[in-house]
């Protein structure tokens, strides 16, 4: 199955840019994603947190 697979891939021209491409927006997801959680300011993060825990902003119908 696996050598099926391969010797289909290799008849396809320019595939071996789309492994790059993928490695380089996982690498930047993951950049960007660690650059918001250290510039996160400290009392936005406080109430993200605490927010599954307020019951004072929740309705009873």
């Amino acid at each position: 199955m696996l050598k099926f697979v391969k010797n289909h891939m290799e008849s396809i021209t320019g595939i071996e840019i789309y492994p790059l491409i993928s490695l380089l927006i996982f690498f930047i997801f993951f950049v960007a994603l660690f650059y918001w959680v250290i510039t996160a300011k400290k009392e936005y993060i406080t109430t993200v947190s605490n927010l599954p825990l307020d019951n004072q902003n929740e309705t009873l119908s």
